[in-house]
């Protein structure tokens, strides 16, 4: 009985050693997001590519995840190929992840080809209406409209994102530059002083408001 007992107890104290030193690995296990948060991109960016690596394709929503993590890095480290080459390895994957599809459209906008990247944030749109980055993609729309020199939607698109998350400055700036353009010059006026109420530095609009009222 004895003999018994103590080998009972040996098994407990092996299998609580083993829950421990497995606890310990995977405290020690390094987060791509927490990663990116601290903005150590490089670092995500190596997690993961291991991530990745490790889960098989049955694994998809994990995969996701990170594929998100990893094209957010990319697009902060300036490698946008590289966020374009991923986002559609993942949307080859999985076809209607918005995360992807707005990384996919970022990482065009920011290599410049500009239809294509409003093709993907109308996408975006139409699969999220108020997606966690809604405000983000209408900011974007509305930069890829200035560059094409369509004022009216530039103004509503930022108008949208504005709706979304009014406190950000430079983006009652643009606001202020796509009613300019209009021709607008009270609304103009009305969008560079509202940047400049939240942020007094703000350069961009101290000159635009000094052009219009001039």
């Amino acid at each position: 009985m004895i003999r018994s007992s103590n080998g009972i107890i040996s098994r407990f104290i092996a299998i609580c050693l083993f829950l421990t030193v497995f606890s310990l690995g995977a405290q020690q296990r390094p987060d791509a997001l927490e990663l990116y948060r601290q903005g150590q991109y490089s670092e995500a960016v190596q997690v993961c590519l291991q991530e990745l690596q490790d889960r098989g394709t049955d694994q998809s929503k994990r995969r996701m995840d990170s594929f998100t993590v990893l094209g957010w890095s990319y697009i902060r480290l300036g490698q946008y190929e590289n966020a374009l080459s991923n986002a559609r390895q993942a949307r080859s994957e999985v076809r209607y992840d918005i995360r992807i599809v707005e990384i996919e459209a970022e990482a065009l906008f920011y290599l410049g080809r500009n239809l294509e990247a409003l093709t993907l944030f109308e996408e975006y749109i139409s699969l999220s209406p108020t997606g966690e980055r809604i405000d983000v993609v209408y900011y974007f729309m509305g930069e890829i409209f200035l560059r094409l020199a369509e004022f009216h939607h530039a103004d509503i698109a930022f108008s949208t994102a504005l709706h979304h998350s009014p406190q950000i400055a430079r983006w009652w700036a643009r606001l202020g530059y796509a009613r300019e353009q209009l021709i607008d010059m009270e609304g103009a006026e009305q969008a560079y002083t509202t940047a400049l109420e939240l942020q007094p530095s703000l350069e961009d609009a101290r000159v635009g408001l000094e052009r219009v009222r001039g």
